[in-house]
């Protein structure tokens, strides 16, 4: 196996929820965020290269719906503010990737009440 190769299968331990994380998962082919939390760190220039020098935590902000449907986590980096998207894995939580999908809807930025019919 060439070294490229074993970094890019090696697991982490999560920034936020501290879990231990296995670096393979269906439907990915770079592991970078937490399944359980979805929290990312930010540890690449390019998709698995790991070349960043920043390593903050990234944070969950959204998710993108891509054109074909496959939907992608947006990530914002809580180190220098980039904004990154990543596909989601075939082991993520259900319930997280909901909760962050509906968080505009719970949390809008602009009151209720103020709405008209």
């Amino acid at each position: 196996m060439s070294r490229k190769s074993r970094r890019d299968t090696r697991g982490f331990t999560c920034i936020q929820c501290r879990r231990s994380i296995g670096g393979e998962s269906w439907g990915t082919r770079h592991r970078n965020h937490c399944p359980a939390c979805l929290w990312s760190r930010h540890v690449d220039d390019e998709p698995g290269d790991r070349r960043c020098p920043c390593r903050s935590p990234m944070t969950p902000v959204g998710i993108e719906v891509r054109r074909d449907g496959e939907w992608a986590i947006i990530h914002r980096c809580n180190g220098c503010g980039t904004l990154r998207t990543n596909r989601i894995a075939g082991d993520d939580s259900e319930l997280a990737l909901l909760q962050l999908a509906l968080r505009p809807l719970v949390h809008p930025p602009f009151p209720l009440d103020m709405l008209t019919g």
